[in-house]
């Protein structure tokens, strides 16, 4: 009876071990953190945020069977994107998207050391953009601190980062293996999203096995 009992409670704690571990966005199942921005409830903000990494790295470090981060987001903070991705380098996971990996998402996917797409995935592609208010609304914050006496010192400020960032985000794209034309190409988008095909991404070197 004792050893049937065993027998029970053994079965049990597998069965417990094997159900999914979910907080807030990310759910961890086995060796998988699951990252998902695109099927919230209505109260929660469905979009990469800033406070999404510091929870990412946590689970990282508690549960260090994780190998795998699966995506499915359209993006958000382009600060959080890298962030993830400098994480995902640091841990040397592989990445692979579920559903949509788009905006700032991509920049994650691409610290994987295997990146794959389930099928009927699509991965999105756009130049980064800052609405009038934002930028507004950035000036007024910060011009004291920055010594900006007047717009047109922001102005040229905007100029030089801006230029910064556009090389920056290229080279961290060729150094992931990205093939530079095709880099290059990521620029090109501003209204509307670039999805390349299965075809494309791995010929490029976006995905690869």
């Amino acid at each position: 009876m004792r050893l049937v009992v065993l027998v029970l409670i053994a079965f049990a704690s597998a069965a417990l071990a094997k159900e999914p571990i979910a907080s807030g966005k990310f759910t961890i199942e086995g060796g998988t953190l699951s990252y998902n921005t695109e099927d919230m409830p209505g109260d929660v903000e469905g979009k990469m945020e800033d406070d999404d990494v510091a929870e990412m790295l946590d689970l990282l470090r508690r549960h260090q069977e994780i190998v795998t981060l699966r995506l499915n987001s359209s993006g958000g903070s382009v600060w959080a994107g890298k962030e993830m991705a400098r994480i995902v380098l640091d841990f040397e996971l592989d990445t692979e998207v579920s559903g949509i990996c788009s905006s700032a998402c991509p920049t994650v996917l691409l610290g994987g050391k295997k990146r794959t797409l389930q099928r009927g995935g699509k991965i999105g592609f756009h130049r980064s953009n800052w609405s009038p208010d934002d930028i507004e609304n950035y000036y007024q914050d910060e011009r004291m601190e920055e010594g900006w006496d007047t717009p047109f010192e922001y102005g040229a400020w905007i100029y030089a980062d801006t230029q910064e960032e556009v090389y920056q985000d290229l080279v961290y794209l060729v150094s992931r293996g990205v093939d530079a034309h095709f880099a290059i190409r990521t620029k090109e988008y501003f209204s509307t999203m670039w999805y390349p095909t299965r075809r494309e991404l791995t010929e490029a070197g976006v995905l690869r096995d």
